[in-house]
């Protein structure tokens, strides 16, 4: 196929509190998941006030499922079951392979800035890797590379390739796409996606149009979920420029039980993952 995707639904994101009392906004999740399949969740956590984020995310299991953190502004610090240790700061990314089993925190320090900015997302794993070994990638803002494109669009390639050039995550079973993405005023700009995958757009500055049939401008916490059927997505902007993340995935097609901080195939697997967690067999 050789066509522009079109939009299927545009959403607002929504207030709410995680964790031990941070202040985000959930930009997809719950109920909404299976339209975004692979993809489960993805929260926004962006406030100046330390009371909205030190709290942090306290000692949690994770099981199933790969939690992606990518930082803007501020620091966290991580510490998990296996023993790993370390922080996170602007322009780093951790994608976490949950896997059979980890308990983790997430605790964001007071920024160096006084902005704390960060996104998680959570994506799915298949039935038959939901029980791989867990591990960490931490990638260092410096080790992410940066292309230039035609007309002044830049484009920060976490993971998947673009114009011949490879993101540092790689190796991961959804296949995915994760870019930051920044088009400049005026500008008409094209990126190639995989037919059939799951892609969408949430935006972090300005506005765009993000399908050359809509005239509904897209701004600052919206995300587009596109059709699966295109190779291509066009966006276009007018009088600013317009900077948002795009994530694209292949979609699993498989029945989702999910509770809390652990997603399975089957309300059976929940209560087992539940039970071995309460009797502190959890982690394999």
């Amino acid at each position: 196929m050789n066509s522009v995707r079109s939009i299927k639904t545009i959403l607002s994101g929504t207030a709410t509190i995680e964790g031990a009392g941070v202040h985000l906004t959930r930009a997809f999740g719950y109920h909404q998941a299976p339209q975004f399949d692979p993809f489960l969740m993805l929260d926004d956590f962006h406030t100046s006030d330390p009371a909205e984020y030190l709290a942090g995310f306290p000692w949690h299991p994770h099981r199933g499922i790969e939690t992606i953190t990518y930082i803007l502004e501020g620091l966290v610090e991580h510490g998990d079951s296996m023993g790993n240790s370390g922080a996170i700061g602007a322009g780093d990314v951790q994608w976490m392979t949950a896997g059979s089993g980890i308990i983790h925190q997430e605790m964001p320090q007071k920024s160096p800035t006084g902005t704390m900015w960060g996104f998680q997302f959570w994506a799915n794993l298949p039935a038959a890797q939901k029980m791989m070994p867990p591990r960490y990638r931490d990638i260092k803002a410096a080790d992410i590379p940066e292309v230039s494109l035609e007309c002044g669009v830049t484009v920060r390639i976490i993971s998947g390739e673009v114009g011949g050039v490879q993101g540092p995550v790689r190796e991961i079973v959804i296949d995915p796409l994760l870019l930051d993405v920044t088009v400049p005023p005026g500008t008409q700009f094209t990126l190639p996606v995989k037919d059939g995958y799951t892609v969408l757009t949430y935006v972090l500055e300005g506005a765009a149009l993000f399908d050359p049939q809509s005239e509904q401008t897209v701004s600052r916490e919206h995300t587009v979920l596109y059709g699966h059927a295109g190779d291509r997505v066009r966006i276009t902007t007018t009088g600013s420029l317009c900077r948002f993340l795009l994530l694209s995935g292949k979609p699993l097609g498989e029945p989702v039980a999910w509770q809390g901080p652990i997603v399975m195939n089957s309300q059976e697997e929940l209560r087992a993952a539940f039970e071995e967690y309460h009797r502190g067999t959890f982690v394999k």
